[in-house]
């Protein structure tokens, strides 16, 4: 308990926020590592996701192929990168991106095909070709579906950022290490609950973004 109280007094110091090795650098990085990681896979998941939930086909694989991407053990993922690109972000980032893809391809995929067979219907009976039923249809539709996957890659690759620090990159894994190394449990301690204070207000938004669109749409 006194761990606690003295994470939360650290976590409310103002000077433990300055500076560029201060929480407020440091959440910066998170954050970036964060972002970055889910651009790279959502440029390389969205696709296929989108294509697979469109035509039916490679499902089995999409799902066969995530589940042995998920079983991946993250720390083990990035020790291998470093052991071929060195120290540095590079090789978190590679187990990062890893990590996201298979919640946005699944999120993808189950967006495009949670929508109503007889909207689709309606829509090529108009006219529109495959790719505007795509684009039109059902990604509109399935649009908090495919919300949702980013939502869980962002939770997951925010509690996994901060092994971005075992090899060299920033984050708040920093702090986390560094309390580690010299047993400063406070610090190691407030580094945690700022994990999770990001991953919370991170989660809240999408979860508003996600309220939204479905008001939107009329669906409760």
């Amino acid at each position: 308990m006194n761990h606690l109280m003295e994470a939360v007094s650290v976590l409310l110091d103002p000077d433990a926020w300055s500076g560029p090795s201060g929480f407020g650098a440091r959440m910066l990085e998170h954050l970036w590592y964060t972002g970055l990681a889910l651009l790279i896979s959502a440029a390389l998941a969205l696709p296929v996701g989108l294509l697979v939930g469109h035509t039916g086909r490679w499902r089995a694989l999409a799902v066969i192929s995530s589940g042995m991407v998920r079983a991946l053990p993250t720390l083990g993922v990035i020790t291998l990168a470093a052991l071929f690109v060195g120290i540095g972000l590079t090789a978190p980032m590679i187990a990062f991106v890893v990590l996201a893809i298979p919640s946005i391809l699944a999120g993808a995929y189950a967006g495009v095909e949670s929508v109503n067979p007889a909207t689709k219907d309606a829509a090529t009976a108009q006219g529109m070709s495959g790719w505007q039923v795509l684009l039109r249809v059902e990604i509109p539709l399935g649009l908090p579906l495919i919300i949702g996957g980013l939502r869980n890659a962002t939770l997951q690759v925010v509690a996994t950022a901060t092994l971005a620090a075992y090899v060299g990159a920033g984050g708040l894994g920093r702090q986390l290490f560094l309390g580690l190394r010299t047993q400063d449990y406070p610090l190691m301690l407030a580094a945690s609950l700022a994990v999770i204070l990001l991953a919370i207000v991170l989660d809240a938004l999408f979860e508003l973004s996600q309220r939204l669109l479905r008001r939107r749409m009329g669906v409760v």
